[in-house]
């Protein structure tokens, strides 16, 4: 099963299909042709804005927003933002740091007396993910409670006695558990909801009309239901209660609203030009405040992605080239076509891959628990295969466990992510070897014993 509001790096390296010189109109022309063309095949379906100084050159939905009563996605259809949620939170924080209620150098326990550990862990390793907290989403319980409503309380209770996997401040691990006690935080500093903190302070002044913390009880307009591939067709996806995901992935919004967003990032509306140089300058493995930093093709890249159950997004600022590009999926494992790849290829005159669509090939299943087991990818990085009730499946260190599909007895593909598995095996056929193909990278991990 997807886990919730996983952000998945993406990487950098592509090769392929090549563009001549052309002007912004017509890369963006093309990219609307090509994502046309996947929405034509049932393989790619959300809504997409391109721009770049000041003005708009793609902004479209593609696919369906129902597919059961046949509703079109546009650019104001609103979509779950997942883990893109967590760079509002972190602005939220730096703005009541202005306004002097709370400092990024404040210690947990200011604010959970009694949390464990709290005098060692400031708000600074929370937005970082650098606490050694616990992800909540990864705790064996998750399965079992996330379609029930919880309260901040409750879902704190859940991780508050678990042991730190670090000492804080020492490594960068994702966790969703620090992004749901800033939420607690910024409640308890502003002494108003999440919701309505956010509504009030970033949402209204900012003319994001269709932006919000999504609601259960509420009654939405224009909104993408969330879908997920079940073998060759589309399911509606896992239903998971929002009242969980806070201030780590429970905000909605649109590609026209999110541009609203990025517009106002290049001002001082909502906090000063240090407060933004605070929040885009990356403290442990390239993550700020709330935002990855890298660089792509030479230019400064500032961007999150978001996957919860029926939906993948991607936020991405060029701030040097005033470029953005947004792209808002609601289906978590949309086949093989990784448009946010693509787009930035295209707008900035890079290789890309045309996508392929993958066939799944009829194999003996029994073929799959030769090939269960850990591989390590790097120190401390581990890819586990496993097999459940027929079906085989790859887990990285931390990150959410995903279907594998097979082409072939020794080669896998995914679904939710373009990636591949090739596997080798040694003259008395042991399987030694996991190679992850991704992005254009090859990465071989050895079996561990």
């Amino acid at each position: 099963m997807k886990k919730l509001f996983i952000s998945l790096a993406l990487l950098g390296s592509v090769t392929g299909t090549t563009l001549s010189a052309q002007t912004d109109e017509q890369k963006a022309a093309k990219a609307d042709s090509l994502l046309q063309s996947y929405a034509n095949k049932n393989m790619f379906t959300g809504s997409v804005l391109v721009a770049k100084g000041g003005k708009v050159l793609l902004s479209k939905g593609y696919g369906m927003a129902n597919y059961s009563d046949n509703v079109p996605n546009t650019a104001t259809t609103k979509f779950k933002l997942a883990s893109v949620s967590k760079q509002f939170t972190a602005m939220a924080i730096m703005m009541l740091q202005e306004k002097g209620t709370l400092s990024v150098d404040d210690k947990l326990s200011k604010y959970i007396p009694d949390y464990p550990k709290g005098d060692s862990i400031t708000i600074h390793h929370l937005v970082t993910h650098t606490s050694g907290i616990k992800d909540f989403t990864s705790l064996p319980v998750f399965d079992s409670i996330m379609t029930l409503p919880m309260t901040l309380d409750k879902e704190i209770s859940y991780f508050k006695t678990k042991p730190l996997d670090f000492n804080p401040g020492s490594k960068h691990q994702y966790s969703n558990s620090g992004y749901l006690l800033l939420s607690y935080i910024i409640e308890k500093a502003s002494g108003k909801k999440y919701g309505v903190f956010m509504k009030e302070n970033i949402f209204d002044p900012l003319g994001m009309k269709n932006t919000g913390l999504y609601d259960n009880g509420e009654v939405l307009q224009h909104v993408a239901l969330g879908y997920s591939e079940e073998g060759e067709k589309l399911v509606n996806a896992q239903y998971i209660d929002m009242s969980i995901p806070s201030g780590a992935g429970a905000l909605y919004s649109t590609v026209e609203d999110m541009y609203l967003w990025d517009r106002a990032l290049y001002t001082e509306k909502l906090v000063s030009k240090a407060s933004m140089e605070k929040i885009t300058t990356p403290f442990l493995d390239k993550y700020a405040y709330g935002w990855m930093i890298d660089n792509y093709a030479g230019h400064k890249w500032i961007f999150h992605t978001g996957g919860i159950q029926g939906f993948a997004t991607v936020m991405n600022r060029f701030p040097d080239d005033d470029m953005c590009i947004v792209v808002l999926k609601n289906v978590d494992s949309q086949k093989f076509f990784n448009a946010n790849k693509t787009l930035r290829a295209i707008m900035f005159g890079t290789k890309y891959e045309t996508p392929v669509e993958r066939k799944i090939a009829t194999i003996d299943k029994k073929a799959y628990e030769k090939l269960k087991g850990d591989y390590e990818l790097m120190p401390g990085f581990v890819m586990t295969i496993s097999t459940e009730e027929g079906r085989i499946y790859a887990q990285a260190t931390n990150q959410p466990r995903l279907e594998l599909y097979p082409e072939s007895e020794y080669m896998y593909f995914s679904k939710a992510v373009d990636a591949q598995m090739e596997f080798t095996k040694d003259k008395k056929g042991n399987i030694t070897t996991l190679t992850l193909h991704q992005g254009g990278q090859h990465m071989p991990a050895k079996k561990l014993k």
